[in-house]
C-alpha cells in the first residue's frame, strides 16, 4: 500500500503517523509546507518529496488560496509516486490543495483549529472548508468532540482516529535529567498564547506570594514558541526567573524523558481548537496528574475529570488552587495516576489507533477495487 500524506514535516503528529505507518511496510511520500527541524523521516519506507527550506506562511485566505500554485507539484508527485490514497492532515490548507488536486481516493484528517476557528471567519471561508469536506472520500477527526464540530458542515460519515501514544515507550520511570527536591511543574506545547503560558506564569506568582519562604515549585515551559523572549521578559518582570526554565523545541524522543521529570502536568489551552490534548494523555500513560482547561477536547481525554482535573480557562488562581491540592496529596495522586494510564491502555494505546487507520485505509480500498 501507499500513502501519499500531505502534511507538516516539523509537527510530531505527522511524525508519528509517518512513522507508524512506514513500520507496517507501507510506502509513504509525504509533501510539506514546513520543514522538519531534525532528519526523523530517514526510513526506507518513507520519502519526502517535497519541503521547503523555509515556511510557506498560510496565515490568510488569499495565501491559502495562492497553495493552487503547487497544484502542479502535487499532480507530478501523485504521477510519479503512483499512491493508493492521497491523505491530507489539515483541512484548510494540505485540505484545499488534495481537494483541487482531483485525486481520488481523497482523504481528509481534521486536527482543530481548522475545524473551530477558519469557517468562522466568513461566509467564504466556510464555503472553502465546506468545499474541501465535499471533496473527501472519508474524513477523520482526532476526537468525539471535533466530530461533533466537522458535523455542522457535513452530513458524511467521520471516523475518530485519536493520535494516541506508544504505551511501550510513555511509561513511568526513573527520568535520566537531573532534578532536586522541587516539585516540578510545566507543560509540554508549542509555548504560545493560546495554550494558557501567561496563566501558568501568573499561577506560578500566586503561589510564590503564597508560599514565600517555603516555595517548592519550579516551572518548566518545554517546546519552541514564536514569542520565547516576550515570556521570558514576563517571568523577569516578575522576579519567579529562578523558578522557571524555557527548554526550547526537543526531539520528540526526548519527551518521555521530561513527561517523567515533571511531578504535575499542565495542559491549559485557552482556544477551543485545542481538539484532542495528546501531550495530556502521554502524561497520563506516565502516571503523571494532569490539569486541563475546560476547552475542546481536553475534557474528553480526562472523561470529564474522572483521570485529571479541569479548570477553568484563563483562571489563574483556579490553576494555582489545583497545583497546591496535587503537591498537597502526591501518594493519593500516584494511585490515581495507576487508574489514569488504564484509562489510557483501553482508548488511546498507539498501535491500536495506528491498527484503525489502517483498517480504513483497507476497508475503502477493498470496497472500492477497480
Amino acid at each position: 500500500m501507499k500513502i501519499l500524506l500531505l502534511s507538516d514535516t516539523y509537527s510530531e503528529h505527522t511524525e508519528k503517523w509517518a512513522l507508524g505507518l512506514a513500520s507496517q511496510n507501507i510506502e509513504v511520500g509525504i509533501f510539506s509546507f514546513n520543514k522538519a527541524t531534525y532528519n526523523w523521516h530517514e526510513h526506507e519506507n518513507i520519502t519526502v518529496f517535497f519541503e521547503p527550506e523555509k515556511k510557506i506562511n498560510a496565515d490568510n485566505l488569499l495565501t491559502k488560496i495562492s497553495y493552487i500554485k503547487y497544484l502542479s507539484i502535487i499532480r507530478k508527485i501523485i504521477k510519479h509516486f503512483k499512491p493508493d490514497i492521497l491523505h491530507a492532515h489539515y483541512a484548510t490548507s494540505y485540505g484545499l490543495i488534495g481537494a483541487l488536486s482531483g485525486f481520488k481516493p481523497f482523504f481528509l484528517s481534521v486536527w482543530g483549529s481548522d475545524v473551530y476557528d477558519f469557517p468562522k471567519k466568513s461566509k467564504l471561508h466556510k464555503k472553502v472548508f465546506q468545499h474541501n469536506l465535499n471533496k473527501a472520500s472519508v474524513i477523520m477527526s482526532t476526537s468525539k468532540i471535533m466530530m461533533q464540530e466537522v458535523k455542522k458542515y457535513t452530513n458524511k460519515e467521520i471516523f475518530v482516529t485519536p493520535f494516541g501514544v506508544d504505551l511501550t515507550k510513555f511509561i513511568n520511570r526513573p527520568t535520566t535529567i537531573p532534578k532536586d527536591n522541587s516539585i516540578y511543574i510545566g507543560t509540554i506545547k508549542p509555548i504560545e498564547e493560546k495554550y494558557g503560558i501567561e496563566y501558568i506564569i501568573d499561577a506560578a506568582q500566586i503561589l510564590l506570594e503564597k508560599h514565600k519562604e517555603n516555595f517548592k515549585y519550579k516551572f518548566l515551559l518545554i517546546g519552541p514558541g514564536s514569542n520565547l523572549e516576550h515570556y521570558k521578559e514576563i517571568i523577569r518582570q516578575k522576579n519567579l526567573e529562578p523558578y522557571f526554565e524555557i527548554t526550547g523545541r526537543i526531539p520528540f524522543t526526548n519527551i518521555v524523558d521530561y513527561h517523567n521529570l515533571l511531578d504535575i502536568f499542565l495542559n491549559v489551552s485557552i482556544d477551543d481548537s485545542e481538539s484532542f490534548g495528546v501531550a495530556a494523555v502521554e502524561a497520563m500513560a506516565c502516571e503523571k496528574p494532569v490539569i486541563v482547561s475546560d476547552v475542546g477536547g481536553l475534557m474528553e481525554v480526562v472523561n470529564n475529570g474522572e483521570f485529571g482535573r479541569i479548570v477553568k480557562k484563563k483562571d489563574s488562581s483556579a490553576l494555582a488552587n489545583a497545583i497546591d491540592e496535587i503537591a498537597n496529596n502526591i501518594a493519593k495522586e500516584k494511585e490515581a495516576g495507576k487508574l489514569a494510564r488504564k484509562h489510557v491502555l483501553k482508548n488511546y494505546d498507539w498501535a491500536n489507533n495506528l491498527n484503525y487507520m489502517i483498517s480504513i485505509y483497507k476497508e475503502f480500498l477493498n470496497k472500492n477495487k477497480k
